[in-house]
C-alpha cells in the first residue's frame, strides 16, 4: 500500500521530495530563462531548495513554490551584484598597458568612473536592479518586467529616475 504523503510536513522527506520533484525542474528553467546562465541556475535552484529545508518547519506545503521562487530570485540577484562589484574591482586594478593618455586625462577618468560608481550604488535599491538589470545584463524593459513582476511603464519609470539621478550627479564634476 503506497503512503499518502498529503498530512505530511514539509520536513518530512517524503514530503519534501515530492516537493522537490514537482518544482526543481521548473524553478531551474525558469532561472535559465530569466539570466541565461545554466550553471547558475542549477546552482540557485539547489540553493533554493537548501534554504527551503532550513524553513521546512515554519512553512506550509502551499507555499514552498512561492518561496523558492522568491529566495531563487534573491539569490540570484545577490549573486549578479557581487559579480558586479568583483568585475568593477577587477577593472579598477587592471594596470594601463598604454601611456597614450596625458596623467591629467587619466585622473579625470578615474575620478569619474568613481564618482559614476558611487552614484549608481547610492540609487534606491529598485532603481539600481532595474539599471544594472538593464546596461549591465543587457536586459530589454520587456524582460525586466517580467522578471520582476512589474510592467513595462513601472520598469521605464524606475529607469528614467536612475537616469535622471545619475545624470544630475555625474555632470556636477
Amino acid at each position: 500500500m503506497e503512503k499518502n504523503t498529503d498530512h505530511y510536513g514539509l520536513c518530512e522527506p517524503a514530503a519534501f521530495r515530492l516537493t522537490f520533484d514537482a518544482h526543481y525542474k521548473i524553478l531551474r528553467n525558469f532561472l535559465i530563462f530569466r539570466y541565461r546562465d545554466a550553471d547558475l541556475a542549477d546552482d540557485v535552484a539547489q540553493h533554493a531548495f537548501v534554504k527551503l529545508w532550513e524553513n521546512c518547519s515554519i512553512l506550509k506545503k502551499e507555499q514552498a513554490k512561492s518561496f523558492l521562487f522568491t529566495t531563487a530570485t534573491r539569490l540570484t540577484l545577490n549573486h549578479i551584484k557581487h559579480r558586479k562589484v568583483v568585475s568593477n574591482f577587477q577593472v579598477a586594478f587592471v594596470p594601463k598597458t598604454t601611456d597614450t593618455e596625458s596623467p591629467q586625462f587619466l585622473m579625470e577618468e578615474t575620478e569619474f568612473r568613481q564618482r559614476l560608481e558611487n552614484a549608481i550604488s547610492s540609487l534606491p535599491d529598485k532603481q539600481r536592479e532595474v539599471f544594472m538589470m538593464n546596461r549591465f545584463e543587457n536586459q530589454s524593459y520587456a524582460e525586466i518586467a517580467a522578471a520582476l513582476d512589474l510592467s513595462v511603464k513601472a520598469v521605464e519609470k524606475r529607469m528614467h529616475q536612475a537616469l535622471l539621478t545619475l545624470r544630475k550627479t555625474t555632470t556636477n564634476i
